[in-house]
């Protein structure tokens, strides 16, 4: 169910509202200041000059808007995008004018290596007979950009790696521009939301705009019922703890994954298979989607022995501290 993955920075599916909160430009994306102020650089530039964007690859945390920000250099550059997912995508077919492959550190071997000639020459080399009589053919493609997302850019290939041009990292963003997210967001939907609403669902999203925008989705569902879709402090605090989403924007599967390193395994160090089997969670989605907000806020550490629950986390959790000897 939704509510219990409320948190979670993947995506489910991509319906009417979401398509409808995207913005379009550099102009309406919010938040990232550092990464637009390049990118409008780069496409101003690449203009000017008559030729396509070099290759972009976008990485971080799942939700901070790594294929929004592929559409809006799509719009800025007035190109065509076609959207494809690594593990889905078996063959080279018509790359179009921008490229995005999601998840690009699962592409298939055979697909990534053909991208290498078509990225750096804008050639596809397709093998034409069989045995003795086989030949390569080079086919001319017209210059494209690929722009590759990645929740794990250490999993992709160095050979891939290295020929992207422009390489952005997505950090959490500030609560501030949370904050312009949701008010936006309330504009769209035709909400009235007040600042210290706002201010307060902010605090509890994780500095992601996805989560972001999935809790207003739910705290507006209890506006409608219980205040005639005004939303107030109150009805988001109501709503929120409704999701059992605390003050810190950790849901039922942090507190789990940090109660458990403290109650089974004395706070760590720990290593994160015995985390997920302890709690019954897949390891790939506690690295990709909880641990880096648990690691950002420093209520984790990473050591080479595994684990460790820091005393924030306690202190949060209200749990009396016992400092390790370890």
């Amino acid at each position: 169910m939704e509510e219990n993955r409320i948190m979670q920075g993947t995506k489910i599916t991509e319906d009417e509202d979401e398509l409808k909160l995207r913005p379009t430009s550099l102009k309406e994306y919010i938040g990232q200041e550092d990464i637009k102020k390049n990118l409008e650089v780069f496409i101003q530039a690449s203009n000017v000059r008559n030729e396509a964007l070099d290759h972009v690859l976008i990485y971080g945390p799942p939700g901070l808007g790594k294929t929004t920000l592929a559409h809006v250099i799509a719009h800025e550059k007035k190109a065509n995008i076609k959207v494809a997912s690594g593990p889905t995508i078996e063959r080279s077919g018509d790359l179009g004018d921008i490229l995005f492959i999601d998840e690009i550190h699962r592409l298939p071997k055979v697909v990534e290596e053909v991208l290498y000639a078509a990225m750096e020459d804008y050639v596809i080399n397709v093998v034409v007979g069989k045995d003795s009589s086989a030949r390569t053919l080079a086919i001319d493609l017209p210059p494209f950009t690929l722009v590759g997302a990645t929740t794990r850019v250490g999993d992709v290939s160095a050979p891939l790696r290295d020929r992207f041009g422009i390489i952005f990292k997505l950090n959490y963003y500030q609560q501030e521009d949370i904050e312009k997210i949701i008010q936006r967001t309330a504009r769209v939907f035709d909400n009235v939301i007040e600042k210290d609403a706002a201010k307060e669902l902010a605090k509890r999203s994780r500095g992601t705009p996805r989560v972001a925008n999935r809790l207003f989705r739910r705290v507006r569902d209890f506006a409608t019922i219980a205040n005639e879709g005004h939303i107030t402090e109150k009805v988001t605090n109501q709503a929120l703890d409704a999701l059992k989403v605390d003050s810190m924007g950790l849901d039922d599967v942090d507190i789990r994954y940090l109660k458990g390193i403290i109650e089974r395994f004395k706070g760590g160090p720990v290593g994160i298979e015995s985390i997920a089997a302890a709690i019954g969670e897949e390891q790939i989605t506690l690295e990709d989607v909880y641990e880096p907000y648990l690691l950002q806020e420093g209520l984790i550490n990473r050591t080479p022995r595994g684990r460790i629950v820091t005393e924030k986390a306690y202190r949060h959790l209200h749990i009396p501290y016992q400092h390790s000897l370890f």
